[in-house]
């Protein structure tokens, strides 16, 4: 009788491994929940960052000191941009400093070989005339220059000139001519290097001299 339990000579039997089954669905819902915690995180670290920043610094350059308007003894105000000969004109005038006092023009020059008012300066000249009409005691003296360039000859007719001019737009604004000189600096006491341009530019120009008040 053959025993059952005698496998010799029996087919081999198949053996059935079952692979596991990996839950994709639950790897890609923890992924997200992660991705989405860091995210999170991420926003509120950016929150507090922005919170206790410092406020940033201002690098704006300083602006240009504005025009005021400055009250006259006449009644009438006229507009001044402090650091300009016309400010501190009228504050020389209004105060109790006595003359003679010298004044350098810081917008009256003229072009090269030329005794004509530039028109980017005539505004210059109005507010002056107004200054001189609050103040009717005030007499001045203008003398104009040259720069270095052209004969000695050449360049106190130039300055003789220029200041002759800015005498005849004061007097053509209604100031009175006894209360005007004019005089020739020809191309002495230049203010700038006559090397340049630029130089020979701001020599071109003309003072203003309180002689009264």
């Amino acid at each position: 009788m053959a025993d059952p339990n005698d496998t010799r000579g029996a087919p081999p039997r198949e053996i059935h491994i079952e692979k596991k089954k990996i839950n994709w669905l639950a790897w890609i819902a923890l992924i997200l929940g992660i991705l989405a915690a860091l995210l999170a995180l991420s926003r509120c670290n950016r929150r507090h960052d922005a919170a206790v920043a410092p406020a940033p610094t201002s690098t704006a350059a300083t602006p240009p000191v504005g025009i005021k308007h400055v009250a006259l003894p006449n009644g009438r105000t006229v507009d001044l941009q402090p650091q300009t000969l016309n400010y501190d004109l009228q504050a020389f005038l209004a105060g109790t400093d006595a003359a003679p006092r010298t004044f350098t023009f810081d917008k009256l020059n003229f072009d090269t070989a030329s005794a004509q008012i530039r028109a980017d300066d005539k505004s210059t000249l109005a507010a002056l005339a107004q200054i001189m009409s609050a103040y009717p005691k005030a007499s001045v003296k203008l003398v104009g220059y040259a720069d270095a360039r052209g004969s000695d000859a050449s360049n106190a007719k130039l300055g003789a000139e220029r200041a002759a001019a800015v005498g005849t737009a004061l007097t053509g604004a209604g100031i009175a001519a006894n209360r005007i000189v004019t005089a020739s600096g020809g191309d002495s006491n230049p203010v700038a290097s006559n090397q340049s341009a630029s130089g020979q530019f701001q020599n071109r120009r003309t003072e203003l001299v309180v002689t009264a008040k």
